[in-house]
């Protein structure tokens, strides 16, 4: 069955923006406009008699703003997904749009393949939750057992694991891993990161947390663990909220942990927390083969460079032949320049998988973030660098509520 179209709803108060943004989407084959609107008022009307997936919202309007639609959009259906377009660029609209249940924030006139890509993840997480929202109900209105059933299935959930990967060192994995550990936790959806480059991992050092415990306190007792142990084991990084499982200190001592005790500790930790995000070092051992085996998603992480990108191509080889599901994978373009004419399309047409998400180059703040040890998503996360990994986090949400939808609908869980 070929995926469903998404559905989209245009909000503008100007007929040549409205037009423009028609014929811009018209040549998409998996996007259908299936209406437009000349006013906020008017937006919200259609946005409950079209149901749409996505509404393309403009900021300045003259009876009701972008951001009070958008409010009441999302409140009388949460599953729609909006994206505010805006002359400006200015945080403070930017931070309100978030703060009203905004997708996205693009500035307009939005390039082509940037709107393009906002529709597709936004869409992405619409679908997904407009299948959860649906078997939400048919649980709420089945038979009385149904609640039981739904309990028992709480309690035996466990956390997702995601693994950030690449195949070509300097990537900027553990820069993403760290600011996407931050950007998934709440109180809702605790997250635990652990630092899988056993020899050279620095994960603590981005946090500022180095010389505290390590995964050597805890893989002599995975057979035995307890939460209050595990608790105590993890650094507790108090900025973010995150744990953290860190790396041994000298790279000697990562022969004293064995891929079975490693596995085992990430399982563990899978009964504690919604997200265990693992990062990794490049080199494809035993043990990263593991844990990319076990995960929920691989985020496979590429740059513009040439061997970056051969590099992505032998992997996504490699993970086919080992069984990987492609919808497992998102695959992630960090650093990027639109001034290099290595676009996103053109890896992922070149290598038969679509880039997901972009991260945008911001040497500056991803440097000075390392060196003074605050992850950037704690206090530049609305500049487009965080923004990037906040479309990480979303992209990631949205695949694994559409990876156990499917899960669901086959019947393996």
């Amino acid at each position: 069955m070929s995926p469903k179209k998404i559905r989209i709803l245009i909000v503008d108060d100007i007929a040549e923006t409205r037009e423009n943004i028609r014929k811009l989407l018209q040549f998409e084959s998996d996007v259908e406009v299936v209406g437009a609107a000349r006013s906020g008022k008017e937006g919200i009307q259609l946005a409950q008699e079209l149901d749409p997936d996505v509404v393309l919202m403009d900021i300045n309007m003259p009876d009701i703003d972008g951001i009070a639609a958008t409010d009441i959009i999302r409140k009388k259906t949460p599953y729609i997904q909006v994206v505010i377009l805006s002359v400006q660029s200015d945080q403070n609209y930017m931070r309100k749009a978030m703060l009203a249940g905004a997708r996205d924030f693009l500035t307009k006139p939005p390039l082509g393949d940037e709107l393009i890509s906002a529709i597709r993840r936004a869409g992405e997480m619409a679908q997904a939750e407009r299948a959860k929202g649906a078997q939400q109900n048919t649980a709420t209105t089945s038979t009385a057992g149904a609640s039981n059933a739904a309990a028992s299935y709480a309690s035996a959930s466990k956390g997702k694991i995601i693994t950030i990967y690449s195949p070509k060192g300097g990537t900027g994995c553990t820069t993403i891993s760290v600011n996407l550990a931050i950007a998934l936790n709440n109180e809702d959806t605790r997250t635990v990161l652990v630092d899988a480059s056993l020899q050279f991992g620095d994960v603590a050092i981005f946090v500022n947390e180095q010389g505290k415990n390590t995964i050597l306190e805890l893989a002599p007792r995975v057979d035995e663990l307890e939460p209050d142990v595990v608790e105590e084991i993890l650094i507790n990084h108090t900025a973010s909220g995150i744990r953290i499982l860190a790396a041994p200190q000298r790279p000697e001592m990562a022969e004293k942990i064995s891929t079975d005790q490693f596995i085992k500790a990430v399982q563990y930790l899978q009964k504690m927390y919604a997200y265990v995000v693992v990062d990794t070092s490049h080199i494809l051992s035993d043990m990263i083969l593991s844990i990319i085996d076990i995960s929920d998603v691989v985020i496979l992480v590429t740059t513009q460079e040439i061997p970056s990108i051969k590099s992505a191509r032998l992997l996504l080889d490699l993970l086919q032949n080992m069984g990987i599901k492609k919808q497992r994978i998102i695959f992630t373009m960090n650093r990027y320049d639109k001034r290099i004419a290595i676009t996103p399309e053109r890896v992922s047409e070149n290598l038969k998988h679509e880039i997901s998400v972009t991260i945008p180059l911001d040497e500056k703040i991803a440097i000075t973030a390392v060196n003074r040890g605050v992850p950037f998503m704690l206090d530049n996360k609305t500049q487009p660098v965080g923004r990037g990994i906040s479309s990480l986090a979303e992209a990631i949400r949205a695949r694994l509520i559409t990876l156990e939808s499917e899960n669901e609908i086959s019947g393996k869980r």
